[in-house]
């Protein structure tokens, strides 16, 4: 989100984040924009202000929250560990109705929205309009705004500066596909499982066993599924009895957008993560070019864990990009 927004040419005066292993990334790539290492649960709005040097009713002032509430996502997962940040929304409520910033803007999982009144969305949005705000949220698709994949996330835009809601508006007509932007016509040379690139580029991927190998080698090039080879007595995925999950193992086609890119995009058993052709999964700079990062951003952690949590839990920063433009437009026109 920093990034794009920065892209745009607006100024991000800092960051917040309770997982420090964003640091160097995030410090590295954005520099001038500072890291707050916090946990929003206790840290008071007061503290904020100091630390950042904000100004309470700043008509020029934008907070944005992309609380990680992956509690409310629609995946069947336990939700065990994710159960103590459901409530992060609520603790960014608290900021904005403290410093009552021109622009608000949440990005979050699309199960937010159909569990509103659970998840404090309701009356997060009955208290922006309470206090001004036009208000304007839906669930986008992300192909839709320049990713290359198929994201669906909740976003909203309030803005307390104008007559009525803002929002930019999506290219339902032009949508990027994985040929668009993967490939050896794109600078990806092929590799093969287990490459460990040490450059900034970081075309790494992420071994695989034999069985795997052979398994890739018999799904059908450009979109194959694990179904290509669930009859081969020797290749079949032990414990599993139904047809349910598709995507995994399944390879990305090249003329469709990627799955969603998730934090565990460089293993092909959680998901359509294979490369279209080549027997691998794809690499973190693929997965990272899928999530719109530019060739040039360094993810410097030697974990590639790591690295991958970063990407797949981003904001892409074209559609952060398209955000910041739409309010910095809005902003210029105003009364």
């Amino acid at each position: 989100m920093t990034y794009g927004m920065r892209r745009a040419g607006i100024e991000v005066v800092a960051g917040i984040d309770n997982d420090d292993s964003c640091k160097d990334t995030y410090e590295i790539n954005n520099p001038g924009s500072k890291f707050i290492h916090a946990d929003v649960f206790k840290l008071t709005e007061e503290a904020l202000a100091e630390e950042a040097n904000l100004k309470r009713g700043d008509d020029n002032l934008i907070l944005i929250g992309c609380s990680p509430c992956q509690y409310w996502s629609v995946i069947q997962t336990d939700k065990t560990r994710s159960k103590k940040t459901k409530n992060l929304l609520l603790e960014f409520e608290r900021f904005v109705n403290y410093f009552k910033p021109g622009y608000v803007l949440v990005e979050n999982v699309p199960g937010i929205l159909g569990k509103k009144d659970r998840s404090g969305l309701g009356s997060f949005i009955e208290n922006l309009k309470n206090k001004g705000y036009h208000v304007h949220y839906e669930i986008v698709n992300m192909n839709e705004y320049g990713v290359p994949q198929s994201r669906h996330r909740f976003s909203l835009l309030a803005t307390r500066v104008h007559s009525k809601a803002i929002f930019p508006r999506p290219d339902k007509y032009r949508r990027l596909t994985v040929r668009n932007v993967l490939g050896i016509l794109n600078g990806f040379e092929k590799i093969k499982p287990g490459t460990r690139d040490i450059s900034n580029f970081n075309h790494s991927t992420a071994g695989l066993s034999e069985k795997n190998v052979e398994r890739l080698r018999k799904t059908k090039k450009n979109g194959g599924s694990w179904l290509d080879w669930a009859g081969d007595k020797d290749l079949k995925r032990e414990r599993y009895t139904g047809f349910g999950f598709v995507d995994n193992y399944g390879r990305m086609a090249w003329d469709k957008p990627a799955p969603t890119i998730t934090t565990k995009f460089n293993s092909i058993s959680n998901g359509r993560f294979a490369h279209p052709e080549e027997n691998r999964g794809i690499s973190l700079r693929e997965g990272a070019t899928l999530q719109t990062f530019p060739k040039g951003y360094i993810f410097p952690h030697k974990r590639h864990s790591v690295s991958a949590r970063i990407i797949g839990n981003a904001v892409p920063p074209v559609f952060a990009r398209r955000l910041a433009e739409t309010i910095i437009k809005a902003h210029n026109k105003r009364p």
